[in-house]
Order: structure tokens, then sequence, then C-alpha cells
């Protein structure tokens, strides 16, 4: 892994080693029996989430899609005759804050599960502590693949699912044969664009340039530079999601690019917030507003219910958010019990039927997803181009059973 996740820093490593150390202490199901409360009182659900830094332009539709599951939860009569509660934390959307992060909802607050929408390099600092406590984590972003552990869950889409059925497409619409990556250069970044680069070689296409810009880097024209002289038939970007994806977007609007692009990062949200800049731009996302059905209509209506004017744009990091508190649930529900051994083994029964559709986890603790395609119009404004229908996350994690 590189930038910001080539070594965890002293003070990542520190907190690290004082909740593992603290952890130890307890051992087996007690930090989160005694969140979960021991059969009386709320449920509390820890959601560490990047109120600050990269993932601040996000984080809000986050939280707000947390809010609503809960609601509907408690409405229907909370779990087990108890109530769903949740407690937000700024991750800082890195691993320091992360870890940071995990150890006061973990150790500190005994949360009874982690359900959090956060980067990979904060997911890699909190796993640790999470699985030394054994409490049940889903993460729910999409993500570079094959993260594992017993205790770890994840219904965000992998590269296969997002980049093989996205590079196909581009391939029959534009004969696009030459590529030019670009990615922030972080474990997402470069594991996205390693799997366009795999699918694009597979084909016989041909990659012409593949370039990273630091994590937090907003000056990508450098990079331009080097894609306006290798002339690429497409090119496809996995910046860090928020500003960089904001800032890499509107350089490439001014600076007059025609290739078309494949961006693995974007939301409705950002591509509304930005307008004209995301013009043109194709993005794949296991939910859009724009899905017709029953289920995506009641959704957003709930949403504009709640949260009234100040309601966030759902988009493809809030609403897997969603799913996960409801799968927490319906997997404490059917287990009986809040201890993290009986909700762990229960989460791979369970399924939720939402606004993109059900999903379930399977027995290597990844989700089959319907993907779809959009794209940007002259406003920012999405829409749907492409239904790839139900999309299979492949071999993740072999050794669970």
């Amino acid at each position: 892994m590189r930038g910001n996740h080539r070594r965890i820093g002293r003070g990542v490593a520190g907190s690290l080693a004082m909740a593992l150390l603290l952890a130890g202490c307890g051992g087996g199901d007690s930090a989160t029996e005694a969140g979960a409360g021991a059969g009386s009182g709320d449920i509390v659900i820890g959601v560490p989430v990047g109120l600050s830094g990269a993932n601040s332009v996000v984080a809000p539709s986050v939280v707000q899609a947390s809010e609503l599951a809960v609601d509907e939860i408690n409405k229907a009569g909370g779990v087990l005759g108890r109530k769903i509660k949740l407690k937000v934390y700024d991750d800082r959307s890195g691993a320091e804050g992360a870890a940071q992060a995990f150890t006061t909802a973990i150790i500190k607050d005994k949360v009874a599960a982690i359900v959090a929408m956060e980067t990979s390099s904060a997911r890699n600092a909190g796993q640790p502590i999470a699985a030394k406590t054994n409490t049940p984590y889903i993460y729910t972003s999409p993500y570079e693949g094959a993260a594992c552990g017993a205790n770890l869950f994840l219904d965000g889409p992998v590269p296969v699912q997002m980049v093989e059925p996205s590079a196909q497409y581009f391939a029959e619409k534009f004969q696009a044969k030459t590529w030019f990556l670009i990615g922030s250069d972080y474990a997402y970044g470069r594991g996205q664009l390693a799997h366009v680069r795999s699918v694009v070689e597979a084909a016989g296409g041909k990659v012409v340039g593949e370039e990273y810009n630091p994590v937090d880097a907003s000056d990508w024209s450098s990079i331009l530079q080097k894609v306006r002289s290798a002339k690429p038939d497409a090119i496809a970007t996995a910046t860090a999601g928020g500003a960089p994806n904001v800032s890499f977007l509107k350089q490439w609007k001014q600076g007059g690019f025609e290739q078309p692009s494949l961006n693995l990062s974007l939301d409705e949200g950002t591509a509304e917030t930005i307008g004209a800049a995301a013009e043109g731009v194709y993005f794949p996302s296991q939910y859009f507003t724009g899905i017709e059905s029953e289920k995506n209509r009641a959704f957003l209506e709930a949403l504009k219910a709640k949260f009234g004017a100040e309601a966030k744009t759902p988009n493809f990091l809030s609403v897997p958010q969603y799913y996960g508190i409801h799968l927490y649930a319906l997997a404490v529900e059917k287990a009986g019990s809040t201890t993290s051994a009986a909700v762990i083994k229960a989460l791979p029964t369970v399924s939720f039927d939402g606004p993109a559709g059900p999903v379930s986890m399977n027995k290597q603790h990844h989700a089959g997803l319907n993907i779809w395609l959009g794209q940007a119009d002259a406003t920012g404004k999405t829409q749907i181009t492409e239904d790839f229908g139900a999309v299979d996350p492949g071999a993740q994690c072999p050794d669970l059973k």
C-alpha cells in the first residue's frame, strides 16, 4: 500500500496498542456484551465517519442515512423490544483518527457494533480493535477488495462489481482500447485501478499511463499534461472521494478534455454540487436516486419527510450505510441476542430489501449487488445509462466458511 497506507504512524500505533491492551483485559464478547446492555436498555451502534478531512463532503449524507434507518427500526418496535441508538465519531477520514474513534467507541463506550463508511486506511486501523474485542463491524464503503475477518462484513461493492461491467460498456460504446489511469495514492485508488488495468489488458487493450497524487492533493495539472500527451481513448479515475475528486473534475473540465471518463469515486450529490464540471462523466454505483422502484420512492420520501430542506442526496456511500444498520438489526433479531458471537453467526443469513433491491451477506462476508452506470448532465444531475443487473463479488475471503 502507498501514501497514507505505507505504515502506521506513531500516534496510530500508540492508539492501537492501548486499545488492544485494554481489550485484552476482557476478551471474547466482554466489550460488546457491555455495549449491548446485557439484555436491557438501548442497543448502541458506533458510527465512525469522516466528519472532517477528505470524507467530510459526503459524511452528512451517511449520518442522515444512519439516522433514517434507526428511526425506521425503532418505529417498528425496535429490536428484541429495545431501541437502537447511534453514537457518531469523527475518524478524521484517516488511520489515526479511526484508531482513536474505535478505541473510544469499543473500549470506552462499549458499543454493540460498528457500522461505518470510512476510507480503507481508517478501516485498516480500526479493524484490529474490533477484531480483538470480537465486535461486529459492518464496513459500508466501496473498496479495493479482499478485506477479511471473522467479525468484519462488507456491503459495498468491490472492483469486480464496479470495474468489469463498466469497462466492457466503454469498450463497446466508445471502442476504447487505450486507457490512462489516474488515482489518489491510497489503497482504494490503487486497488480499483489495478483491476481496471487487468480488465483492459485481458480484453486486448493497453494502459498508456498510470499516475497518482497524494491522497490530499488538489493540483492535477502535471498529470493532466501527461494525459494530453498520451491521447488515450478513455480515462479511469479513482481519486479520494470528496475534495480531491472535486478538484480533479474541475481541472479536467477546465482543460477541455474530451475523452470518455469513468470515475470510480463520484457520487450523485457531489456531481450535482459541482454542476457543469461533472458533465459527461460516467460513474458506476449500487444506487442512484433515479432507480424506478416503489422501495426507492418510499426511501426518498422518508428522507425528505425526516430532514426536509436539509436532506442530503443519497448516494453510493450513504445507501450501503442505511443497509448496514438494517442488516445489523435483522441479525440481532434473528439471533435473539446482542452477543457478538450470535450476531456474527446470524449476519450471513439475513437479507434487507431496500431502495437498491435486496442485499444479503454471503459466507465470505461480502454482498452480491445490483449495479448501474450513471452519467452527469450539463447541470450535474445524474441519468442512469445502463443497468448491469446483479453482480457477484466473486471470491474475496475463501477461508471464511
